[in-house]
């Protein structure tokens, strides 16, 4: 555990640095990382300074900032005692949210922990997946506690990333039977029929994204065997129709590019013992000019309808390179 010690100048009184204590070295090493990245990451994020003297960090900079950055490394330090992991993304979570991360609290059932500071973890088969942002946690319980819940906002929110990590979950957890994953297939620019190949070989490009995200979560052989066995299907929007959906979890992906009616025709496969969650960017419309969205349609429809969620997300949440969120600023303010 890291010990601090607030260091006093002898001139004013005041505490221009604090300095933290950790005991274990090479814990140490891996919370500095590879040629003290991480610490670059957080000076360059919070506007501190931190120097390492021996076994100590201290944090220099204004007192909310030394502390923020004083809570940040504590958490880390604390999560590298546990064994877990410590990446960019669990930098970047922590930085952004803070929050305790001491691995304590309680667990609801096996498919999500929440942690004591509010700290949510989803369990898969290959990792653990921690939302980094507050309007991402509050999408993950939402998604847990909802039959039907609407993920809206920009691209690199992680909306679908997100749900097919809580999909996953309740699958190896036993709380569903199958996963459902879909997308409207609606190209921008080119047609289907133009592309070379067979329906399937067609429609795999615009499901890709889709693909991306389960073999982050579930291992190659075993989400073969699950697909072989239709336990886990990827399968284009208009394949919906006509099916009743138990007992599964089903994602609806780039819902904007859904027709009012498609959009209808899905909700309403939503069978016993199954959960959906629809995701989608206004932003990003594919569809001919005057055909109204999906998304769109269903948020005007349905905001007020008991047992549905909405959760939205704003370029403060895009999880992808931070660039990514300065040009959806700048199209933003542009249409406005």
């Amino acid at each position: 555990m890291a010990i601090s010690a607030p260091t006093t100048s002898p001139d004013t009184g005041e505490v221009p640095e604090t300095a933290l204590q950790f005991p274990d070295n090479r814990l140490l090493i891996d919370l500095c990382g590879e040629f003290d990245r991480n610490l670059a990451n957080i000076e360059q994020r919070l506007s501190v300074h931190i120097t390492r003297r021996g076994n100590q960090l201290v944090v220099i900079g204004d007192e909310d900032a030394r502390e923020r950055a004083a809570e940040v490394l504590r958490n880390l330090y604390a999560r590298l005692e546990q064994g877990r992991a410590l990446d960019a993304g669990t930098l970047d979570a922590e930085i952004r949210m803070g929050g305790t991360a001491d691995g304590t609290g309680a667990r609801d059932g096996d498919q999500m922990e929440l942690f004591q500071g509010g700290r949510v973890e989803i369990k898969t088969r290959k990792k653990f997946v921690e939302p980094r942002t507050d309007a991402q946690k509050a999408y993950v319980q939402s998604l847990f506690a909802h039959e039907l819940a609407f993920g809206i906002g920009p691209a690199g929110t992680g909306k679908t990333y997100m749900a097919v990590a809580v999909g996953v979950s309740m699958f190896i957890g036993g709380h569903v039977d199958r996963i459902i994953l879909s997308r409207p297939a609606v190209e921008a620019g080119e047609r289907l029929g133009f592309l070379p190949g067979a329906m399937e070989e067609k429609v795999d490009p615009y499901m890709q994204p889709l693909y991306d995200a389960l073999n982050d979560f579930l291992p190659g052989k075993q989400l073969a065997r699950l697909r072989e066995e239709k336990r886990i299907e990827i399968a284009p929007l208009a394949f919906m129709r006509g099916r009743t959906l138990t007992n599964a979890f089903v994602v609806l992906d780039e819902a904007q590019n859904a027709t009012a009616m498609q959009m209808k025709m899905f909700l309403t496969r939503l069978g016993e013992g199954s959960r959906m969650v629809v995701t989608g960017d206004r932003t990003q419309v594919d569809l001919p000019r005057g055909q109204t969205s999906g998304l769109a349609d269903a948020e005007r429809l349905l905001k007020d309808v008991k047992g549905i969620s909405f959760n939205y997300f704003t370029s403060k949440d895009v999880v992808r390179h931070p660039l990514v969120a300065r040009i959806i600023e700048a199209y933003d303010a542009d249409d406005g």
